[in-house]
């Protein structure tokens, strides 16, 4: 046999003990049918008074003999497809077995009463719970009668090995296949976990990005402009974007590592900056107590989202942005007069009152928000159509985001650029 031909057949078998999904053995326990065939050794003896001449009619008991093998053979193999343990063939054979067990038990006796074990050892394969109970009750009580007309006191014997054979046999592959169901859980929360990563990085890259690359963009125009009459302040706008890089390649580090932890005041000086270094006048209004690191950090997402959409499309000159913070909840307002909704493209603006559209920033907002128990909505600012507004609101949680000790006290400003 050629090496490719073996390596061929050994992938073949591996896949036969594999999952359907996954590239590990999923069963514990038996894996086939092949696992309950050594019990067949227990009719041995029925065989040898066969051979022997001591079985009256041993046309009958041959028949019989053959015939129960091949239905317990059949059971135990389809008792490993799911599909196949519960179909009606099965159950055929099942009720096949148990009149062909009976049968010979009850015309012979002695070592022919084996056979009820094995037959308890076929049910157990098959039945599980309250199947198990309402077959296995009536079958035990019946094992005891027929054992009891031909061997006295070793009925006892024959009913206890039948109980046995039976529910060990459900009790090991029902928990065999608990264990595959456990597996198979554990594998799928390891998947949702890698997909909750990478929904996770997406977003910071998206925000990260999106804010920094916008910031360095009007920054780099207004230094153009400013270049042929005041070089001093075009210097000034080239040594930020220096510094808006730097910054970026340090919050893409943090941000692969999941360590990034937003500030709220840092976001809101950034804001300034850029809507200022964009024509637009920011106004920022911060009122009610300390907020939590996690609160912030949100908040701060929001905040960066808003201003870059309001910098890239809005054509606004006035930006306001109010913190306005409660011991139950803090609320978050962006507001410009620009053109409104449809002043950019769709999948920029991230969101179109025409249409509903939300695009990717700000449903990743709704939904880190909405995973903390808080919401955020987008929409024109006025009837008119005219100006953008941005709301979010998060609770507070007093114990999973306390605010870091020796905070500054509640203070309420408004300070424009």
């Amino acid at each position: 046999m050629s090496d490719g031909a073996t390596k061929t057949r050994r992938e073949r078998v591996g896949a036969e003990r594999r999952g359907p999904k996954t590239g590990r053995r999923l069963r514990p326990g038996p894996t086939a049918g092949f696992a309950m065939l050594p019990w067949l050794l227990l009719g041995l003896g029925s065989f040898s008074n066969l051979v022997q001449g001591e079985t009256p009619n041993p046309w009958f008991g041959a028949i019989g003999l053959l015939v129960f093998n091949s239905l317990y053979i059949n059971v135990v193999f389809r008792a490993f497809h799911p599909s196949a343990r519960h179909s009606r063939g099965t159950w055929g054979a099942l009720a096949g077995m148990a009149v062909m067990t009976f049968g010979l038990g009850g015309a012979y006796g002695g070592s022919w009463l084996l056979f009820f074990p094995l037959f308890g050892l076929a049910c157990g394969t098959v039945l599980r719970g309250r199947h198990l109970v309402l077959a296995g009750t009536p079958l035990v009580v019946a094992v005891a009668v027929v054992s009891a007309v031909h061997d006295g006191w070793g009925a006892v014997t024959i009913a206890y090995g039948t109980v046995i054979s039976m529910l060990v046999t459900a009790a090991i592959l029902a928990l065999s296949e608990t264990v595959v169901e456990l597996r198979s859980t554990r594998q799928e929360l390891a998947r949702s976990a890698v997909e909750e990563e990478r929904l996770r990085f997406s977003r910071d890259l998206h925000d990260l990005l999106g804010h920094t690359l916008s910031v360095i963009v009007v920054k780099s125009e207004a230094a153009r402009r400013l270049a042929p009459r005041d070089m001093d302040a075009a210097l000034a706008q080239i040594t930020d974007i220096e510094s808006v890089g730097r910054q970026a390649l340090t919050e893409i580090r943090e941000a692969v590592t999941g360590y990034r932890d937003t500030s709220l005041t840092t976001e809101l000086d950034r804001a300034r900056s850029a809507l200022t270094a964009a024509g637009i006048e920011p106004v920022v209004r911060q009122s009610g107590p300390p907020l939590g690191p996690r609160t912030e950090a949100l908040l701060g997402w929001v905040v960066r989202e808003a201003v870059t959409n309001a910098v890239r499309h809005s054509g606004a000159t006035r930006c306001e942005i109010t913190v306005d913070g409660a011991p139950e909840q803090v609320r978050l307002v962006i507001a410009d007069d620009g053109r409104g909704v449809r002043s950019g493209p769709a999948d920029d603006v991230g969101a179109d009152a025409g249409t509903g559209y939300r695009g990717t920033g700000l449903t990743g907002l709704t939904e880190r928000l909405a995973v903390a128990g808080g919401s955020l909505e987008a929409g024109p600012a006025g009837s008119s159509g005219r100006g953008f507004r941005v709301t979010a609101v998060l609770p507070v949680d007093p114990t999973a985001d306390a605010p870091p000790t020796g905070k500054a006290s509640p203070t309420e400003s408004e300070r424009p650029a």
